[in-house]
């Protein structure tokens, strides 16, 4: 039987690097310090559903159909996926429009300088 391998140290639990590697079939074994696949610190509803969604080709209501699952927690699920995989990445934050930034600056809630700012992203 084979196991997943662990992610995280469970003493501290710092990302856990791979330093040998083994051949089944002619036991060749080969040591360094390799980083993990970014897929293999997923949980296993998270790769489930990443092979689902790729067994449907990406098509939303074929991966609801599939896993007899909504469209909310099939969509919350890709999010939880995507986050997963890409936690650099921030979310893309809401930019507020003109008006928006003009009531903001009026409640004196930001400053002169950050609504020029967020008025020069437009």
């Amino acid at each position: 039987m084979e196991y997943a391998a662990p992610t995280k140290c469970s003493v501290c639990g710092a990302e856990l690097r791979i330093t040998r590697l083994t051949c089944p079939n002619c036991e060749s074994e080969i040591t360094g310090n390799f980083s993990p696949c970014r897929y293999s610190s997923l949980n296993d509803r998270q790769k489930l559903f990443l092979d689902t969604f790729l067994k449907c080709r990406g098509n939303i209501k074929e991966v609801e159909r599939t896993m007899s699952l909504s469209y909310p927690t099939i969509k919350n699920m890709l999010e939880e996926l995507l986050a997963a995989l890409f936690p650099q990445d921030p979310p893309a934050p809401d930019q507020p429009d003109r008006e928006e930034v003009l009531t903001l600056l009026e409640k004196k809630k930001i400053t002169a300088g950050e609504a020029v700012k967020l008025l020069s992203r437009e």
